[in-house]
C-alpha cells in the first residue's frame, strides 16, 4: 500500500487501486497535484512558511525533471529523490544538481535584494536547506546506479541538466513571487547567522582554554 501510494504521487493523474480479497478492504490513490501533493502530504503536520508549494516541471536532452518544494518552520531538511520511480536513498547526481541550484539561486537573490550585506559571507547549502521539504523525480533512459545498495545515481550528465533547469525555474518563481522569496531567504539568512555565531562562540571558548592552559 505504501509503495502504491508513493507511485500515485510520482505519476500524477494515474489511478492505482489495491484490494485485499481476504477482507474486501480496498484503497484507491490518484493525485492531480503529483509531487506538489506529495510535499503537502509529507508536510501535513508541519507549519508551512512558504504559503505555496514551488513546483518545477521541465525537460532537457530527453530527461524530464520534476520537483516540488516547500519550507516549514523546522530545523532539518526532508528531501526525497527518485529516478524512474525508484527511491534513490543514497541520492546521486540528480540530488547534487538540485542542491547546487537551490544554494546558488537563494544566495544570488539575497545579494540582489540586499538582504545579505556585502561584508557577510555567502550562505552554506545546509543553511538554505534548513526547513525544506522536497521531492525530486527524474526519468533517465540509461541510469547507472552506484553505492552499497545500488540506489545512488551516477550519470554525470544528469547533474548539469537538473542544476540548470531547477536554477532557471526557481529564479523565475522568486522573481514572480517576491514576498514568498523574501520569507524563504530571510529564514536561510537567520540559519546562516546562527551557525556563524555558534562557530565564533566555539572558537572563542577554544582560544580562552588554550590561553588559560
Amino acid at each position: 500500500v505504501e509503495r502504491l501510494h508513493e507511485l500515485a504521487f510520482l505519476n500524477k493523474d494515474i489511478k492505482i487501486s489495491i484490494t485485499d480479497k481476504n477482507t474486501n478492504k480496498s484503497e484507491k490513490f490518484k493525485y492531480k497535484g503529483g509531487l506538489a501533493a506529495f510535499v503537502e502530504y509529507l508536510d501535513q503536520n508541519r507549519t508551512s512558511i512558504s504559503k505555496k508549494i514551488i513546483y518545477i516541471s521541465a525537460e532537457r536532452d530527453g530527461i524530464p525533471v520534476e520537483a516540488a518544494l516547500a519550507y516549514n518552520d523546522s530545523y532539518n531538511d526532508n528531501i526525497y529523490s527518485y529516478v524512474n520511480n525508484i527511491h534513490t536513498i543514497e541520492g546521486g547526481t540528480h540530488l547534487s544538481g538540485f542542491r547546487s541550484a537551490l544554494t546558488r539561486v537563494v544566495n544570488n537573490y539575497a545579494r540582489n535584494a540586499k538582504l545579505l550585506k556585502d561584508n557577510e559571507e555567502a550562505m552554506a547549502g545546509e543553511d538554505i536547506r534548513e526547513g525544506v521539504t522536497c521531492v525530486i523525480s527524474v526519468k533517465v533512459p540509461n541510469p547507472q546506479f552506484e553505492g552499497q545498495t545500488k540506489t545512488k545515481l551516477g550519470n554525470n550528465e544528469v547533474e548539469g541538466i537538473v542544476n540548470n533547469l531547477v536554477g532557471e525555474e526557481l529564479k523565475t518563481f522568486f522573481d514572480e513571487n517576491p514576498s514568498v522569496a523574501r520569507k524563504l531567504v530571510e529564514k536561510s539568512i537567520d540559519s546562516a547567522r546562527a551557525r556563524i555565531a555558534a562557530r565564533k562562540a566555539r572558537d572563542l571558548t577554544r582560544r580562552k582554554g588554550a590561553l588559560e592552559g
